[in-house]
């Protein structure tokens, strides 16, 4: 048994993060980037904090909205946390699926918080976002294959 104390770096970690990310695992998996993030190192582990609170708010709804819209073409259980990779493909899909939607290349430097103020000024609100389509990118999207 390793002498790792996980209840102390949970409580590391809620100090050292002001203002969680919602997409801090799409951030971390590299499938896209935020010009609002910022990195920071925990017990040798990475994570991820936003650094503006209106951009924080507006990227919870967009990420609140893609799990509502994401659990029938995922097949979620509407009270069971989700998986994973049913994580990283609501999180990498759904932003790569509004930069498309925008027109904009969707791609590893697609920023989240740049598509998700630009969503929001092209629909109105993030409720209004085009979420068929988006689901679309988020089944379709492969998560990297773990190396050997």
């Amino acid at each position: 048994m390793s002498g790792y104390n996980e209840d102390a770096y949970q409580d590391a970690r809620e100090s050292a993060i002001g203002l969680i990310c919602p997409f801090e695992r799409a951030l971390l998996s590299r499938c896209v980037v935020c010009d609002k993030a910022h990195r920071l190192l925990l017990a040798e582990r990475e994570a991820i904090s936003c650094t503006e609170q209106t951009a924080c708010d507006l990227c919870q709804r967009f990420h609140a909205e893609l799990h509502q819209n994401a659990r029938f073409a995922l097949h979620a259980e509407p009270n069971q946390p989700w998986p994973f990779g049913k994580e990283i493909r609501v999180q990498c899909g759904g932003v790569l699926g509004l930069a498309e939607t925008l027109e904009n290349p969707a791609g590893p430097t697609t920023d989240v918080a740049l598509s998700v103020a630009e969503g929001r000024l092209r629909f109105g609100e993030i409720g209004r976002f085009p979420y068929s389509e988006i689901m679309r990118a988020v089944v379709h999207y492969e998560p990297r294959r773990r190396r050997k």
